[in-house]
């Protein structure tokens, strides 16, 4: 099931129904209410909506965006946060999302669960990708440094976002709402792949799945820290949907799907059809190229 995320429009937008009447124009009919959002888009959204104009297919947290933050930050507040106070505000909003998603006929929020303090090693390994060096001794010492720091750190950044996964499980169930946690980009987000398999193994339950992010996994891909195709394989039994864009190798995402190095023939045989397949792009992909790439999308894999 083809769908289009707000996080390509709604920064440029003031009037809720004319941010999803150019969505339409794409050529979509269903759409994910995405992070980043102001609440004043919300009675344009809600008129196009009860007009039977589009469908939701789900939201992606913090939706609406929260009014004291500025910018879209969709990490602005963390589960795995040492603030008491920080967590306590994710999980109020997160509650609020789920609101939003019961309201508009939602099947699923996507949630990013936060991630480890440590020192950011990940742009590193990129940098040095960039400049040739992905089969040096270096490159090599330093993903092995990253990788045990932060085994060693995980395990309290783990029970904190797992604590809040169980609270939240809760009021999905009442909400009849899936839980879609989010594969990230970077190696000190939470989970990293053995969590997120561990977590899914452990909830066993139908609303909490797993969320794919095509482009997300590609920048861990070209860093040979996993396997693409191997990785969506092993968490097709869990899957809630997928957000679709392409990566201009190495680590320049959020593009125009057929405009980067994203080999899909390898990997949407692990998508069923009825999967929400959200394309999820940076808001200066331009119109032009949406248009000629849908149609091209559609006789490949369908509709």
């Amino acid at each position: 099931m083809l769908a289009f995320s707000t996080c390509w429009n709604s920064s440029r937008h003031t009037d809720g129904e004319a941010m999803i009447q150019e969505i339409l124009d794409l050529g979509f009919d269903t759409i994910e209410l995405s992070h980043g959002m102001n609440i004043s888009l919300f009675p344009g959204i809600k008129k196009a909506f009860e007009e039977g104009r589009f469908k939701v297919c789900g939201l992606h947290n913090y939706c609406p965006s929260p009014v004291e933050v500025m910018i879209d930050a969709p990490d602005c507040y963390e589960f795995t946060s040492h603030r008491k106070d920080e967590r306590e505000r994710a999980l109020k909003l997160t509650l609020r999302t789920l609101d939003f998603a019961a309201d508009f006929g939602g099947s699923y929020v996507v949630l990013h669960m936060g991630s480890v303090a440590m020192k950011h090693m990940t742009a590193k390994l990129t940098q040095m990708v960039k400049d040739g060096k992905i089969d040096s001794r270096r490159y090599v010492k330093l993903k092995q440094k990253m990788i045990a720091v932060r085994e060693k750190l995980s395990p309290l950044y783990i029970k904190r976002s797992r604590g809040a996964l169980e609270q939240i499980a809760e009021y999905a169930e009442e909400k009849k709402i899936t839980l879609a946690v989010e594969s990230r980009s970077r190696f000190e987000d939470v989970p990293n792949e053995r969590e997120m398999l561990q977590l899914m193994q452990d909830f066993h339950s139908p609303y909490v799945g797993y969320w794919h992010d095509f482009g997300h996994v590609e920048l861990k891909a070209n860093l040979h820290l996993l396997n693409h195709a191997e990785w969506l394989e092993s968490m097709e039994p869990y899957l809630v949907g997928c957000h679709l864009h392409d990566v201009v190798w190495p680590a320049s995402d959020h593009r125009v799907p057929f405009s980067g190095s994203m080999q899909y023939d390898a990997l949407m045989p692990f998508v069923a059809p009825e999967k929400p397949l959200v394309w999820e792009l940076n808001p200066r992909r331009k119109k032009s190229d949406i248009k000629n790439a849908l149609p091209l999308w559609k006789e490949r894999y369908g509709p």
